[in-house]
């Protein structure tokens, strides 16, 4: 019998990735439902099965039992979630609860990806932002589901993940993405001020093996998968060469984050991969 494994936000940048990696294990059946509000089908891959729509409509979408849910399918901005409020409770809130009674009535596993901004600034970052809010009441969610119902769950939290598929432009470009796409375009690197908010960032290859170790062997809350190097922004700015102009500070920029690694490491799980590597190997072959 072959494993069937749903992942939300299968199009995404790190959904796809988890696509892909799961699917090249012969035991295993993929399936991917995504709204492509950041998704693309540019990133999908072969031998997984693709489905459109929102979480909040998993029920009528999913028409089978998965033995596995990896949740990754929500609103994951945080300046801009001011702006899309909406969007955040639609995707974030009434998605997960939707998720949630989905797995309980499957009997599935769910891991869910949490976000970091959840300690940010000890603590505080769990209500600077609609998105860091609802990530970090999901959270709770998911771990009430588990004390009320018996839902099997783990919670993973991300850190500032780059690599290839990065949103590179608009809106929801994320920060290594954008600083590629203005070197190759010869613009300015722009810098949030202060400047000196320091971020753990972690490649997506780091971030699928954990993915996956955690997804097959984790139960419970705090699986941390984050590279232990911390960088400021500007620090980020001044590997990439380019000129720098600094912006206005922004709503919901958290200055630090704990990164806990502890109880993923337990499981076998290092990160292998290095920020300054990356950035040279870019500026190399631009």
């Amino acid at each position: 019998m072959k494993k069937k494994i749903l992942v939300t936000g299968g199009a995404g940048f790190v959904g796809s990735h988890l696509c892909e990696r799961l699917s090249k294990d012969k035991n295993n059946d993929v399936y991917s439902l995504d709204n492509y509000f950041t998704g693309s089908k540019n990133n999908h891959v072969k031998n997984v099965t693709y489905i459109e729509g929102s979480t909040a409509n998993i029920e009528k979408l999913i028409t089978f039992a998965p033995d596995m849910v990896y949740h990754l399918g929500e609103y994951s901005r945080v300046e801009q979630s001011f702006d899309d409020i909406d969007k955040v409770w639609e995707f974030n809130k009434d998605g997960i609860f939707a998720v949630l009674e989905f797995v309980r009535k499957h009997g599935c596993k769910i891991l869910y990806a949490g976000s970091s901004t959840k300690f940010g600034d000890g603590g505080l970052g769990r209500s600077a932002s609609p998105y860091a809010w609802t990530k970090a009441t999901n959270t709770e969610l998911v771990m009430n589901y588990g004390a009320w119902f018996n839902v099997p769950y783990a919670i993973t939290y991300f850190y500032n993940v780059y690599g290839d598929r990065e949103i590179e432009s608009g809106k929801y470009a994320t920060l290594i993405a954008l600083f590629k796409t203005k070197i190759k375009n010869n613009e300015v690197l722009t810098v949030v001020s202060p400047g000196t908010q320091k971020r753990n960032f972690t490649h997506i290859d780091d971030i699928i093996d954990g993915l996956v170790l955690v997804g097959e062997n984790g139960y419970g809350d705090e699986f941390g998968i984050g590279s232990g190097e911390a960088f400021t922004i500007l620090e980020v700015a001044q590997m990439f060469d380019g000129e720098i102009e600094m912006l206005p500070e922004r709503k919901g920029n958290r200055m630090t984050a704990d990164v806990m690694v502890e109880k993923t490491k337990a499981l076998g799980w290092s990160p292998k991969r290095k920020l300054k590597e990356y950035i040279d190997n870019f500026k190399s072959n631009i």
